[in-house]
């Protein structure tokens, strides 16, 4: 259980200080498992967002200096200390977000192995020679970009904080971290523990909500913005980093497939069904298989396996480590949840597990809903269209690939896909024909680091996690030198 309940720096992390906001601005953060207020944070105007770039300014020319090699010491010296403190870590994220507690011990670790992984690759950030002749060397350089900002996400705040600061700091950036307004804990603590091993100015953190986020955006003083959230959060950054013409790296939503061929298990695909959905989470990720595509000759057979898998999913209070499932993050969420649930009984879809408020007396004040399962859903139905971000999973059958792939592709967006079959040529025909940056086979939910993450459409611009993410907040120089003597 929870046995810290905030971290000691509640206002804006700026210049190596903790500094209160100009406008005097503080607002609760709650914690959705209980609904309670858990302390006030600060929230930042873009007068404050004006002090961080400063700051980072300065934090930048110092940081650009820095040997690679040090640099990716230090990112993995602040490895170590998010190793250390990943139990506090986690349960600050579990209190504040609603994602349960062993879950997010396991976040600390991904965010650890980032910092590891982006600390190791420093001097990757190689440039080319360009053949002239005698009379000439031409070579290229990669340097850093400036100031960085990022802007995050609720469903794993942690984890993006550590992980998303890694490529940037090791190219040699500073970064201003806009931590998740419903969020915010986890990302200011951070702040207090790794603060000194860092350059003053080199790493900020400015809680806030809008104001902040499109400030950030569209500041002359920032470099680069990159994004997690929502298509409709990725579009207002684009709009804004475009008066400046920075580049943006986005990380959208997803509306995702899982595609699963006669010839497959199953049993291995009602797992598949459940696992890539997410439910620990609530099916609050990007990258969950929400829309599941099962083939006529099978497809009973999986719908029936799908309660089983689904019993241990069970809501629970986010910082009991005994949760599996915790809690929808914010009660506006909830309640937008509830109202797809609502839609899809009303368009006729087959309610098949879930579909409601879990009557545990324990659960009543914070926010929660049931693993819900919906079959024969057909492709006009708004459970089909709209990312949910909910643990609201729609089952599908289908008999012609064709028609298939064609549903499969016929949503705005394209983060993820999963393909089972045992035939390889299906397999890769498959992979090939989804609309999608990321695609598994007879494999669901699980990233790689070092492969890229990313997606294609409305689902976002750029890719993370591998080494074409660091690249990304560098850039290209060309440099000619003559070797022609004089006269």
């Amino acid at each position: 259980m929870l046995d810290k309940p905030a971290p000691t720096g509640r206002s804006l992390y700026i210049g190596g200080s903790w500094r209160h906001p100009l406008s005097g601005r503080y607002a609760a953060t709650l914690n959705p498992g209980t609904n309670e207020a858990i302390c006030d944070v600060a929230e930042a105007s873009a007068a404050d967002v004006d002090a961080a770039v400063a700051a980072a300014r300065t934090g930048f020319r110092i940081w650009r200096q820095v040997p690679p090699l040090e640099r990716g010491r230090i990112l993995k010296a602040i490895a170590a200390v998010v190793r250390e403190n990943a139990r506090e870590l986690a349960a600050l994220d579990a209190a504040n977000c609603g994602n349960p507690v062993r879950e997010m011990i396991g976040d600390a670790a991904i965010a650890a192995a980032q910092l590891d992984f982006f600390g190791g690759l420093v001097t990757e950030m190689k440039g080319d020679t360009i053949p002239m002749g005698p009379d000439a060397i031409n070579l290229t350089v990669r340097q850093p970009l400036g100031v960085v900002a990022r802007i995050l996400a609720f469903n794993h705040p942690f984890m993006f904080c550590a992980g998303k600061m890694a490529a940037p700091l090791a190219a040699g950036n500073a970064v201003i971290i806009k931590p998740p307004e419903q969020a915010p804990l986890s990302s200011l603590r951070l702040a207090e523990l790794i603060g000194g091993l860092l350059p003053e100015g080199v790493l900020s953190v400015v809680p806030g909500g809008r104001e902040a986020g499109a400030a950030l955006a569209s500041h002359p003083g920032i470099d680069k913005v990159a994004l997690i959230g929502s298509v409709q959060a990725g579009r207002a950054v684009m709009k804004a980093a475009s008066d400046t013409i920075k580049p943006v790296l986005l990380e959208l939503g997803g509306k995702n497939a899982l595609i699963a061929f006669a010839d497959a298990d199953p049993e291995r695909v009602a797992a598949a069904v459940v696992g890539g959905m997410n439910f620990t989470w609530c099916g609050q990720s990007c990258g969950s298989t929400s829309r599941a595509f099962i083939h006529r000759d099978i497809y009973e057979a999986v719908l029936a396996r799908l309660p089983e898998k689904l019993s241990g999913f069970v809501p629970g209070i986010p910082t009991d480590e005994a949760t599996t499932m915790g809690a929808i993050v914010s009660g506006a969420q909830h309640a937008r949840i509830l109202d797809f649930i609502a839609s899809a009984k009303a368009e006729g879809a087959r309610l098949i597990c879930g579909g409601r408020v879990p009557d545990d007396p324990r659960l009543a004040g914070g926010f929660y809903i049931d693993p819900t399962i919906f079959a024969d859903v057909t492709p006009q139905m708004r459970i089909a269209r709209e990312e949910i971000f909910g643990p609201v999973l729609s089952v599908m059958p289908w008999s012609d690939e064709t028609q298939m792939l064609e549903t499969v592709n016929s949503v705005e967006y394209g983060l993820t896909c999963s393909i089972w079959t045992n035939d390889l040529v299906k397999a890769h025909r498959t992979a090939l024909a989804a609309e999608a940056g990321f695609v598994w086979i007879n494999e669901v939910a699980k990233h790689f680091l070092g492969t890229p993450f990313g997606g294609w459409k409305q689902s976002g611009i750029g890719r993370e996690e591998c080494l074409g993410e660091l690249i990304a907040f560098t850039q290209e120089k060309n440099i000619h030198v003559s070797l022609k003597l004089p006269g």
